[in-house]
Formats: structure tokens, C-alpha cells, sequence
């Protein structure tokens, strides 16, 4: 067994993946293309920027070879769907510089690696941009594509070499890997660029704020709900109170039964309105 720094952390998946290699044949196996990648670009922005939102990309990198650009964003937001659709169509806008040719020089794949997993559970879903006819027949016109992979729900079912690559992710989320569940080559390289032993001290000190970001984006997440599960049993207290006053039970019977104060009971009583 290896020891590993977990690919949940972005500092850990941009060590292992701003890598050429490791780069071109995630890649190529992901998008079923040849992707031949001499340089990675980690927090890739546009300059001037596209749009109103400027996007970040984690990792960026053009084969002109292959005509072809492919970002990899390590995401874990509750609208990534939404937030690298964006971030791919300004990949798409940087290129077009004239009115005269609106075909991007180069083709576009956005690859989204979801280490915590999805809520729709599925292993890999793709965004088609090339037209299909009402059959359902690709019109082999616009080959630029989102893919999202979620390594948590990797299955038998799930094609090669993409379930590897997959399997290799979701083995590293607890920091302990087996090596020789896994073919000698290039998975072998990436578990070597993320041996825990190999982390330089700022990039421990990275995983460590992501680790305390996470967890205080939790903690907020939690205290929201039982706020709001606070805010609701208050509601409905007043709404029994209020019901209670109108069929004319004495007020101090009204606050005892529901656990209100008797000024807020007496609130009630003036009227005061029920927000449901």
C-alpha cells in the first residue's frame, strides 16, 4: 500500500495533473482523441477577460498539433453544471476574433473531475454541442464538449480506460492506495506525484486551509438547516397560538400550551400576522 495526498484537495490534483504527461493521457482517454500536451497552465486566466465573470481555469493546456484545448477543473460547487458550461463557452469566445469566421480555430473539451460526487450519481455525463437530427443522428459539425466524471460512482458498467483513471481518483480520497490493483504505466506516475512524502511544506499548508475551508463551508451548512428547522417550529408554534387565541382560550393557557412568551402571545392577539 501506498500513502498518498488525497485528490480531493485542489493543490493535490493541480501537482499531479500540471504534469504533461499525466496531462495528455488523462486526457486522451477521457475525450477518445490523441492529445499530445508540452505544457500545463494551472489557474489559467483570459485577459482581457470574457464576459462579465472572469473565469479561473484550474488547469489549461492547447494541443495545436491536434487543434484541440482541453481544461480539467477539479469542482466541488453546488452549480458546476451551470459554472463550467460558462467557463467552456469563454474558451470557445476567446478564440473568435472577427465577425467574419465564427468557427473556433481549435476544438474545446472541459473535463470536470467531482471528487465529492453529484447528486444525480452517475459516473460520467457528457455536454454535446454538435446538432443531432430529431432521430437522434450527430451532425458531425461542432465537436467541443463538457465532460463531467464523478469518480465515486465508477462501476463495471463503466467504459475503459475511463473506469482506471476513475477507479485511480476515488482510491486516493482516503490517502492509501494499492498499487498493484492498478497496470504499470502511467496511473503509476500519477500515484508517484502525490506521494503524501513528496509534498512540499507550502503545499501541506495549501491542503491544510482547504481542509479548514471545507470544513467551515459545513459548519455553515449545518447551523443553516437547523436554523431553519428552528425558524419553522417557531412558526408553526405562533400559527397553533394564533389559532387557539381566535377560538377565545386564555391567553396564559395559549402560552403555557405552546411554550410562546406572553409577549409574543399577546403580538397574536393584536393581530400580528403568521409569515408561513
Amino acid at each position: 500500500m501506498k500513502k498518498v495526498a488525497s485528490l480531493k484537495y485542489g493543490v493535490v490534483f493541480k501537482k499531479a495533473f500540471c504534469d504533461p504527461e499525466i496531462f495528455s493521457a488523462f486526457a486522451q482517454d477521457m475525450i477518445g482523441r490523441p492529445v499530445s500536451i508540452d505544457y500545463v497552465e494551472t489557474e489559467k486566466e483570459f485577459d482581457p477577460p470574457i464576459g462579465y465573470v472572469k473565469p479561473r481555469f484550474d488547469l489549461f493546456a492547447e494541443d495545436t498539433e491536434h487543434r484541440l484545448v482541453v481544461d480539467i477543473q477539479h469542482a466541488r460547487t453546488n452549480d458546476h453544471y451551470d459554472r463550467f458550461l460558462y467557463y467552456h463557452c469563454a474558451a470557445l469566445l476567446e478564440q473568435v476574433a472577427s465577425s467574419k469566421n465564427y468557427r473556433p480555430p481549435l476544438s474545446v473539451f472541459t473535463l470536470v473531475v467531482l471528487t465529492s460526487g453529484d447528486r444525480h450519481q452517475r459516473d460520467i455525463a457528457v455536454i454535446d454541442l454538435d446538432p443531432h437530427d430529431l432521430a437522434g443522428n450527430p451532425l458531425q459539425e461542432i465537436s467541443h464538449k463538457v465532460i463531467y466524471l464523478c469518480p465515486k460512482y465508477v462501476s463495471e458498467a463503466t467504459p475503459e480506460p475511463c473506469r482506471e483513471w476513475l477507479r485511480a481518483i476515488n482510491d486516493t480520497l482516503d490517502e492509501e492506495v494499492d498499487e498493484s490493483q492498478y497496470g504499470e504505466g502511467i496511473i503509476q506516475k500519477l500515484f508517484e506525484a502525490i506521494r503524501r512524502d513528496h509534498l512540499s511544506p507550502e503545499e501541506r499548508a495549501r491542503m491544510i486551509e482547504e481542509y479548514h475551508q471545507e470544513e467551515l463551508q459545513q459548519t455553515k451548512f449545518e447551523e443553516g438547516i437547523k436554523e431553519g428547522i428552528k425558524e419553522g417550529e417557531k412558526k408553526e408554534k405562533r400559527l397553533i397560538a394564533k389559532n387557539f387565541l381566535q377560538k377565545g382560550i386564555a391567553p396564559d393557557l395559549v402560552a403555557e400550551a405552546t411554550g410562546l412568551s406572553a409577549s409574543e402571545i399577546a403580538g397574536l392577539g393584536e393581530g400580528g400576522d403568521i409569515v408561513p
